[in-house]
């Protein structure tokens, strides 16, 4: 499980993958619906 910024409304969320490659998924913020990268949103 990653946990994932939304970088427009920067509220926290999990987030599972079902393959190892990020580079070209795109998360659904479900508390503004913005569309973003998971790859540049992965925080610590």
């Amino acid at each position: 499980m990653l946990k994932l910024r939304c970088p427009n409304c920067k509220n926290s969320m999990l987030y599972k993958s079902t393959t190892d490659s990020l580079d070209k998924k795109v998360k659904k913020c479900v508390y503004c619906g913005k569309s973003f990268s998971v790859l540049k949103s992965i925080r610590n």
